[in-house]
């Protein structure tokens, strides 16, 4: 709210003095609180365009701007060229009085409204548990399908599971070969399988089903296999998602891309321009007519697909579907398939650039300084839901959220166990329990009269301002793609509340300046608990 009127006053104001110029203002909050409430540098923005000294330009600008007293107090230039604002306490007084007449709501906005977005996340194959990995993915998406609802966007979750091809064949022998060592401890385990414990669960499962012998040719035994392990692994994932408060619309079967002739709608489209051609019984992509380096193959001589070609495919379809942005959240290790399958979109006419790809970096596990990778639980590899078992939901949640998504993540175990102010999560959920009690204490001055002009210290100015930066986190965080924003938004609202509860008393005083407190600490948990819902994190009432 704040740095939206500082942008408003200034763009109309440089509009009208430099008629050529079209720039972005960008406001920030300046360190030092002596330098005011926001700074703006679009005098060094305009430096060069108009060969002229930053601080000339400043000052042109203050000269021939018309701010209102009743929302400015002072304009300050600073260093080479900075424009200081100061807002009056009457302004922030009235801009909390907004965030109380719209309360659980503030925040949210209509930016995207008639618009559909597709966030596609976790997307793991039916093949086995989740792991960390599938965790931070899976709450990015989540987040992310969050933020764009708080902003207006009409929102498809989606999962798009891949239960073709050689994955599944290993599950299907994985499994196979597990039951049968039940009886015949010697029957030989393929060298590509899959190793877990899950797979001797999932046997011991279908022997209960077959204990004689599962009838059949070694296709139709297979089959049965491979269909016993999917259900198995995609009903566990699904029950982990739900732990985490992850719920999906659309579960996308790559299968259907084929058994519905999709795969071969494309081939025959990149045939007709030309892009896809015959060589050494592979069917190639034109790459290097699409602007990258080197052509890659689509089908193999052996008539599979290669991982570019159900992808193409799959996205085609996302278009059709109609949406104006198309989200992917994918882990690291898919980051060398993203400029094949964008320059296979822009060749079927579609536009590239209405896809975000967000690449996520990988997450270890640390406690005390050293990797862990047996879970202590179990003595295996940690999954997900010994994670979840271990810590619980809000904490796996806010820790694989709180850095961002770009960077390589340590989830540090000890602190995630500790259930003090040292672990972020019960900082920013004891700060909303707070408040709640203090309502419980309170109940008879909530229904007092109250002046919020009374709110003059710097402990309740700084806790308004901060409030009011909340609608345009959650833009900044939607527009970048980066949850982590939010996550540090709300713990610097948390401190700024201790510190006012600290030192500003809101019982046992004049009863007037009481209720008004108590009316900043309504908006205050409001906006803690609207920005911990975005995050998918409780907001207890007691702790």
């Amino acid at each position: 709210m704040l740095k939206e009127k500082i942008i408003n006053i200034l763009s109309e104001s440089i509009g009208k003095i430099y008629t050529d110029i079209n720039i972005d203002i960008n406001c920030d909050i300046p360190k030092n609180s002596a330098h005011g409430d926001l700074s703006v540098n679009i005098a060094m923005q305009l430096s060069k365009q108009l060969g002229m000294p930053p601080r000339k330009i400043a000052e042109n600008i203050i000269n021939l701007t018309s701010f209102d007293k009743n929302i400015i107090e002072k304009v300050e230039i600073a260093g080479p060229g900075f424009i200081n604002f100061t807002f009056t306490n009457s302004y922030i007084i009235e801009c909390l009085t907004t965030i109380l007449n719209e309360i659980d709501s503030f925040g949210k906005q209509e930016i995207g409204k008639g618009k559909k977005v597709n966030v596609e996340y976790v997307s793991a194959n039916p093949t086995g548990l989740l792991h960390l990995g599938h965790g931070r993915n899976a709450v990015i998406g989540d987040t992310i399908a969050n933020l764009y609802q708080w902003i207006g966007y009409d929102v498809t979750r989606e999962y798009y599971f891949n239960n073709a091809g050689n994955q599944m064949n290993n599950l299907a022998k994985s499994i196979y070969a597990r039951y049968m060592q039940i009886d015949n401890s010697d029957f030989q385990f393929p060298e590509d399988g899959y190793f877990g414990e899950y797979i001797k669960i999932i046997a011991s499962e279908l022997k209960e089903e077959y204990p004689q012998k599962i009838e059949g040719n070694e296709n139709e035994v297979l089959e049965l296999c491979r269909k016993k392990g999917e259900e198995w692994c995609f009903d566990k994932i699904k029950n982990t998602l739900k732990r985490m408060k992850i719920s999906q619309e659309v579960f996308y079967n790559e299968d259907s891309l084929y058994t519905e002739g999709k795969i071969a709608a494309v081939i025959d489209e990149f045939k007709k321009l030309n892009l896809a051609y015959e060589k050494e019984g592979a069917l190639w992509l034109r790459l290097s007519e699409m602007g990258l380096e080197n052509d890659r193959v689509i089908v193999k001589s052996t008539g599979e697909p290669t991982y570019r070609l159900p992808d193409i495919a799959y996205h085609r379809e996302k278009f059709k579907r109609g949406f104006d942005i198309i989200v992917d959240v994918f882990g690291a290790d898919h980051i060398a398939t993203v400029p094949d399958v964008m320059a296979g979109i822009k060749a079927l006419g579609y536009n590239p650039e209405q896809v975000k790809v967000l690449i996520h970096q990988f997450v270890s596990l640390t406690e005390n300084g050293e990797l862990v990778k047996m879970s202590k639980r179990t003595g295996k590899s940690y999954t997900l839901d010994d994670l979840l078992d271990e810590v619980g939901e809000d904490v796996v949640r806010f820790f694989l959220l709180m850095r961002s998504i770009g960077t390589h993540l340590e989830f540090d175990l000890a602190l995630a166990k500790e259930q003090s102010e040292r672990n972020p999560v019960f900082y920013l959920q004891y700060a909303y329990a707070r408040i709640c009690s203090i309502f419980d204490k309170a109940n008879e001055l909530s229904k007092l009269k109250y002046d919020l002009n009374l709110l003059k210290s710097n402990e309740e100015l700084n806790l308004i301002k901060k409030l009011l930066l909340f609608p345009e986190t959650i833009r900044n965080s939607a527009n970048k793609f980066e949850p982590h924003i939010v996550a540090e938004y709300l713990r610097d609202l948390a401190s700024l509340f201790h510190i006012f509860y600290h030192n500003c008393r809101i019982i046992g005083i004049d009863e007037t300046l009481g209720a008004a407190r108590l009316k900043l600490a309504e908006a205050t948990r409001s906006v803690l608990g609207n920005g911990l819902s975005i995050l998918g994190i409780n907001a207890p009432e007691r702790m």
